[in-house]
């Protein structure tokens, strides 16, 4: 590990009850707080998840939380439903900046978010989540308000895998990990780089580009780090995280993702040919199934004209 890793990781990594709950209300002050959910067909947790931090973070004795959204891309069950009679306001994928069309994707949602959001600092969480607790949007907020020097803050946590502890994450350990390790080592500390809860400041979060799809987490870190440095970027410990977990076939093709969001990184040039072909066994043997790999981003979003304008009214 880098000496300035090993620096940082003592001075940056910190765990959610290092930071209480009165602590964080007292340095608020006038600053707004978006959290923001991408859901697609997670009827059966959104609904808890909204209920949990409208309770723990939004009543009247403890107003952490200034606004909390919903964004649905397209689900078919009852998603936007639940979300609503929870408490969150939900906007569809699909209502944003219809001027250009939208792409199925995690970071085609949370790109758009900026639209239909105010706060100064923006907090995403997974809407997937079981068990869900506040310390989720506590613990990587806190560092935002309580320290300017601060830009950008990812959850850490322990992933288990069914019964098997540490065994979640298995894209991380295969794919991001050894990428970022290898390519970007001043990144090497950071302990889930492609965890779905981290908080930004918007004045960053507008500046970066958005790879629409999985590879949205490993992009956004990577140019978080060229754009405001490594001391800018922290991690906060906020226990277990307990979610749904896709089949290998589903793994496989978020680890094409994230290669090819780091190979356009690595290069900005000659990109290799985003397909990934896997197999199935049928009645005569293995048949192929290509798929495509995400390959578009969406532009900072500062450089967006009906951006501008909402930020000017």
């Amino acid at each position: 590990m880098l000496d300035e890793v090993e620096r940082w990781l003592p001075r940056r990594s910190w765990s959610v009850s290092d930071r209480p709950l009165g602590m964080l209300l007292a340095a608020k002050r006038s600053t707004r707080v978006s959290v923001v959910l991408p859901a697609l067909n997670e009827e059966a947790t959104v609904g808890e998840i909204v209920t949990v931090i409208r309770r723990e973070l939004m009543s009247a004795e403890v107003p952490l939380v200034d606004e909390l959204v919903v964004i649905d891309s397209g689900s078919t069950d009852r998603t936007a439903e639940v979300a609503a009679a929870a408490g969150a306001r939900v906007v569809a994928r699909d209502a944003i900046l219809p001027r250009i069309p939208a792409v199925p994707g995690k970071g085609e949602v949370l790109w758009r978010s900026l639209l239909v959001t105010g706060g100064d600092v923006v907090c995403f969480v997974d809407a997937d989540l079981r068990e869900f607790s506040a310390d989720f949007v506590t613990g990587i907020v806190g560092p935002l308000l309580t320290d300017p020097s601060v830009e950008f803050v990812k959850a850490m946590y322990e992933r288990p895998l069914g019964d098997a502890p540490g065994q979640g994450g298995r894209v991380t350990e295969l794919v991001a990990r050894p990428l970022l390790n290898l390519h970007w080592p001043q990144l090497a500390g950071f302990v889930q780089p492609l965890g779905g809860e981290y908080a930004a400041r918007r004045s960053l979060l507008e500046r970066l580009p958005f790879p629409v799809g999985y590879g949205v987490e490993l992009g956004l870190l990577v140019d978080a780090l060229h754009t405001v440095g490594l001391d800018a970027l922290a991690q906060v410990d906020v226990g277990v995280r307990l979610h749904r977990h896709q089949d290998d076939r589903a793994l496989g093709r978020m680890a094409a993702a994230i290669y090819r969001t780091a190979q356009l990184r690595l290069s900005r040039g000659h990109l290799v040919r985003p397909r990934l072909t896997q197999f199935d066994r049928g009645d005569d043997g293995f048949v192929p199934r290509t798929h495509p790999v995400d390959t578009e981003e969406r532009p900072p979003m500062a450089g967006i004209a009906e951006y501008a304008r909402r930020r000017v009214a």
